[in-house]
């Protein structure tokens, strides 16, 4: 909640400096609100960002331990944002795969050589899914960034565990072009 009332506050300071359109922020809040209630979960995060929405999942609930297919707990945290995600129309939806630092291991690498390659798996994962589930593939992209991008230490198992996740932005589509 935190970081939702960090995120109105930004929203509103731009708005006040003329950066964002009102349409924009007020399609951009919806969106938020719908999610919000769609989605209830510690391993689920919710941020409205300067100029996308981001939902972050941590990997734990979306995929078993060094592996891309998804687990049935992913399945249905995803096809609770599926509404959302058709009903957005007017916002590209990019998925990005993280991991942590921790190399994969030699069961593993027959599969994926690098934590690069099952961060891009997981993310084309998620994308294969939600086009099954009805959302539009010409407006869906997923990439892997691996360990490049952590968002905490992964010196400890928490950040680590932090570091393993999945993104799912929602860009607004610029039309005016």
């Amino acid at each position: 909640m935190r970081t939702r009332k960090l995120a109105i506050l930004l929203f509103s300071a731009l708005l006040g400096s003329g950066c964002v359109m009102q349409k924009t922020y007020d399609r951009e809040h919806q969106l938020n609100e719908q999610l919000q209630a769609e989605v209830q979960s510690d391993q689920v995060q919710i941020q409205e960002l300067k100029d996308r929405l981001r939902v972050t999942i941590e990997d734990s609930i979306l995929f078993p331990s060094g592996q891309a297919g998804l687990s049935r707990s992913g399945r249905a945290i995803l096809d609770k944002l599926v509404p959302t995600l058709q009903d957005a129309s007017d916002h590209r939806i990019e998925i990005e795969g993280y991991t942590d630092d921790v190399p994969v291991g030699h069961h593993l690498r027959g599969k994926y050589k690098s934590n690069w390659e099952l961060s891009a798996a997981r993310a084309a994962s998620v994308v294969e899914y939600l086009q099954k589930r009805g959302v539009d593939p010409a407006r869906m992209t997923a990439a892997g960034h691996g360990q490049y991008q952590p968002t905490d230490d992964n010196a400890t198992p928490e950040g680590r565990a932090r570091n393993r996740r999945t993104d799912i932005d929602l860009v607004p589509i610029d039309k005016s072009n």
